[in-house]
């Protein structure tokens, strides 16, 4: 994008992945309309898959949601979501390497470090922890 980075977006009643995911590509559509731009089709499915990924694991494996943030920028939008855990999930710092063939689980964090980047895990003073990742975004093709 074109713009300087719009304020910091929380979602004062997202309490699910759906919620989360209607909030953040509001979001961005509203800020790529005022530019008059679209965003590419396929950059918002990648944004819907790494939203609802996060926020599922905060609720499942974080102790719950606790704050979900979007912020677009130049290159795309930044997430943040926080949660009340303090574990860093190991696959955190992974390669993005999806698990063998017979798993039912485990595929989230690789399609996380696949579709974000600066990806970033902090914890929080008051307890829990806060998951940044920047979406990249690119314009829609003419038509």
């Amino acid at each position: 994008m074109n713009a300087a980075p719009t304020q910091w977006s929380p979602a004062a009643h997202v309490d699910s992945a759906a919620g989360a995911r209607a909030h953040a590509e509001a979001v961005v559509r509203a800020r790529w309309e005022s530019d008059g731009r679209t965003p590419h089709p396929q950059d918002m499915i990648d944004l819907s898959l790494v939203v609802s990924e996060l926020v599922t694991n905060a609720i499942r494996h974080g102790a719950g949601l606790a704050g979900f943030e979007t912020r677009t920028t130049e290159e795309g939008v930044r997430i943040l979501v926080h949660d009340h855990s303090d574990v860093v999930p190991e696959a955190a710092t992974g390669s993005g390497t999806l698990p063998p063939a017979d798993r039912i689980s485990g595929y989230g964090w690789p399609l996380v470090i696949r579709l974000a980047r600066d990806i970033d895990i902090r914890r929080r003073a008051g307890g829990g922890k806060t998951i940044s990742v920047l979406v990249p975004l690119r314009e829609a093709p003419a038509s």
